[in-house]
């Protein structure tokens, strides 16, 4: 057994290194493989990030919105705080450090 995979090894390695000679000899038909190639790996990348996302937002439209109005208050309450804290800052006077 261990003939037999050496064997197989041995034959692919010999592929391997024939290959590129291979391909430079039929270079219009390696060409027009790895163009295929690339148009369908691209095609797979763009229904992947483009039309499936699109999918999943038309279903997730048809749920509907819940407006949870707690949160939003809570959010309103530290805007607010948020918006005092920095009204404060211009009632404070600061002491010059640059006049002796």
């Amino acid at each position: 057994m261990k003939k037999s995979k050496t064997i197989k090894l041995k034959k692919i390695k010999v592929f391997i290194k024939k290959l590129p000679k291979k391909m430079a000899e039929k270079a219009f038909s390696t060409f027009l493989g790895l163009f295929l190639l690339s148009l369908i790996f691209s095609s797979f990348i763009f229904y992947n990030y483009s039309i499936v996302p699109k999918k999943k937002i038309l279903e997730s439209t048809k749920t509907g919105l819940e407006f949870k109005s707690e949160t939003y208050q809570e959010i309103l309450q530290i805007w607010q705080n948020k918006e005092e804290q920095f009204e404060q800052t211009d009632t404070k006077q600061y002491p010059n450090l640059f006049v002796r």
